[in-house]
């Protein structure tokens, strides 16, 4: 199959067997691969009513057909049923695993059941080892990673894998992989865990058949120009994503002491991308074939944070920094570095802290809770005691590895009001009070609150955001009304990007009518930009379904009080997005009911009748 190695891998961790079955056509068809194989395949194998930390829940690691390609990066996506939030997600992460994972001969890797010891996959161009990890178990993501490359003997290789926090199964821990790339949302490192699969090592050197090479690469050198050259992405070039904190401090998307006050520009700057480049950030290389560079890599020389390592990205800036108040640029470098080792979800962790800063203020938690440390607002050095003691759940760190819906439950005393989370996963750090449309993106996301699935932002206040899919006009973002189709087809036009599997970040400056050929050239299927848009409504409606049959409706489609309170100052001082509204837009133009559930001639529509008849039986009953 052109785009594709023809192969899936299926792996059983408690019998040990290892099985080969043909990639399916028609899946690679409809589906595309990365997250489109994820969903349907845990949509038809994992039962909505599974423990996710059970050995019945399954976790598919999927590539697409740009993967191990010429064209620009190199991503991988895995669809599991969450710990988290007890619904299906997703998570993406980039580097170089992906590529030689896809090169070793297989599309996708469905792992099931779990050991009863710790191992490790050793997956090398056709072959599949299993390696004992019981000597590995308790070290971190990044010594794991060595300690794996070396014992294989082979330098090349590249290894995923989980740190202490995945072990003792943090709901928000996560996969690891090339260094500090992280498969960040959701407790993939749980599962994992919970598994006792420490890790999977990959090298592969197959080349994958493209249907027409000469075009493929003609079209390959011009995204990848395109990425290199623009001007809309020249600051996300040189100062990574890191950049957001300079450039919109200003607008009152940046979410500040868990998420009560919209401006903190001082705080901003000393975060910020530009710092970052002043003073501690080194060169270093990008995802494979990157054209665009925005990696970064930082060198901490002396001091309490002394380190060397992967860098922090604006997430985890505004998250273990501006959410908590604290501007310590080097602090903050240190805890993305104790993250990426125990494997933890920065955005989760940062979250959790800045909940338990304001618990703290507000009695609800006391130092006997957190083993004596003063827990303020913008003390680094607490900060820092709450990553470590999430990482080896200790004390305070039980209770918050737990997230932060469970955390406000256990801890009560109206702690829920400001525990921001949709369906138990803690919102990302841009505000939906800054730009409306993020309101439905969040509350509808298939994996909760997710910017991911979806990121609106940049196409509010730009005229004609989407031509391609007939998305025209300019989009206030102070305005609830109109922004139905919006959601919808950024959320589409993110299954596509996702299911390739291509860099999100690259998706900022191409459209659909970009994808359409290079998918043509790569595997002989005509795709044109509407059928694209067919494709990424099947993803989201069959991945809503699953959900639905999770038991989440529109009662599950909601903030809690925090992010809708108005904030005094700051760009969006005063401004509260209608939820009622944009949802009832959003339900509409995807062809939901009222409550939020893809309806039987949506689904029909998608050729998901089998979908169709487990949500609402049988046609004509």
């Amino acid at each position: 199959m052109d785009g594709y190695m023809g192969k899936i891998l299926r792996v059983d961790l408690t019998s040990r067997e290892i099985t080969e079955e043909p990639l399916n056509p028609k899946l690679a068809r409809d589906y595309i691969g990365g997250n489109g194989f994820g969903v349907r395949i845990i949509y038809d194998e994992v039962s909505p009513s599974v423990d996710p930390l059970g050995p019945e829940n399954k976790i598919v690691f999927a590539t697409g057909p740009v993967t191990a390609t010429k064209y620009p990066g190199g991503r991988y996506q895995v669809c599991f049923k969450s710990p988290l939030t007890g619904i299906l997600c997703d998570a993406s992460s980039g580097g170089y695993w992906a590529t030689d994972f896809k090169r070793a001969g297989y599309d996708a890797m469905i792992i099931q059941g779990a050991s009863s010891n710790p191992v490790y996959l050793w997956i090398h161009d056709g072959k599949l080892e299993f390696r004992d990890a019981s000597h590995l178990w308790g070290q971190d993501a990044l010594e794991v990673q060595d300690s794996i490359i070396e014992e294989i003997g082979d330098k090349k290789a590249c290894v995923a894998c989980i740190g202490q926090a995945g072990e003792k199964q943090v709901r928000y821990s996560c996969i690891i992989n090339d260094e500090g790339r992280a498969l960040g949302r959701g407790g993939s490192g749980a599962v994992l865990g919970s598994k006792k699969l420490k890790g999977i090592a990959v090298r592969g050197t197959g080349t994958v058949p493209i249907h027409d090479p000469e075009t493929y690469t003609a079209l390959c050198k011009q995204i990848g120009k395109l990425n290199a050259t623009s001007p809309a992405m020249a600051l996300h070039r040189e100062y990574g994503s890191s950049q957001w904190l300079d450039t919109c401090w200003h607008t009152g998307d940046i979410p500040i002491k868990n998420w009560q006050i919209g401006l903190w520009e001082e705080g901003c700057k000393n975060l910020g991308g530009m710092k970052m480049k002043e003073t501690i950030l080194v060169p270093h290389k990008g995802c494979y074939r990157c054209t665009m560079g925005c990696t970064r890599w930082v060198r901490i020389e002396e001091g309490p944070y002394k380190m060397e390592g992967p860098g922090p990205e604006y997430e985890t800036l505004a998250s273990l920094g501006a959410l908590c108040c604290v501007d310590n640029l080097n602090a903050v470098a240190f805890a993305n570095d104790l993250c990426n080792r125990y494997g933890i979800d920065t955005i989760s962790t940062g979250a959790c802290i800045a909940f338990a800063m304001e618990a703290y203020e507000k009695g609800v938690i006391t130092q006997e809770d957190t083993g004596g440390i003063e827990l303020k607002w913008g003390d680094d050095k607490a900060m820092i005691a709450m990553v470590h003691q999430i990482g080896k759940q200790e004390k305070l760190g039980v209770i918050l590895g737990q997230g932060v819906k469970r955390a406000a439950e256990k801890l009560g005393k109206d702690s829920w009001e400001y525990a921001p989370h949709v369906k138990g996963l803690e919102t990302p750090m841009h505000d939906p009070r800054a730009f409306f449309s993020l309101g439905p993106v969040y509350a509808a996301g298939p994996r909760g609150a997710c910017h991911v699935h979806g990121f609106t932002a940049p196409w509010e206040g730009v005229p004609d955001p989407l031509p391609d899919w007939d998305l025209m006009g300019t989009y206030d973002h102070f305005v609830s009304e109109g922004k139905g189709k919006l959601v919808k087809l950024s959320q589409n036009y993110t299954a596509i990007v996702n299911s390739m599997v291509a860099c999100y970040f690259m998706s900022f400056v191409t459209k659909p009518s970009d994808f359409a050929p290079v998918l043509t050239a790569a595997t002989g299927t005509e795709y044109t930009p509407q059928s694209l848009l067919k494709v990424g409504e099947r993803i989201m409606a069959l991945h809503r379904a699953y959900n639905n049959r999770c038991g989440i409706s529109r009662k599950d489609d909601v903030f809690v009080p925090r992010q809708l309170e108005p904030l005094n100052e700051g760009g969006n001082a005063g401004k509260v997005p209608d939820m009622n509204i944009m949802l009832d837009e959003f339900y509409r133009e995807s062809g939901w009911t009222p409550d939020g559930k893809p309806s039987r001639e949506t689904l029909e529509s998608l050729g998901l009748e089998g979908v169709a008849e487990d949500l609402y039986g049988p046609k004509g009953n």
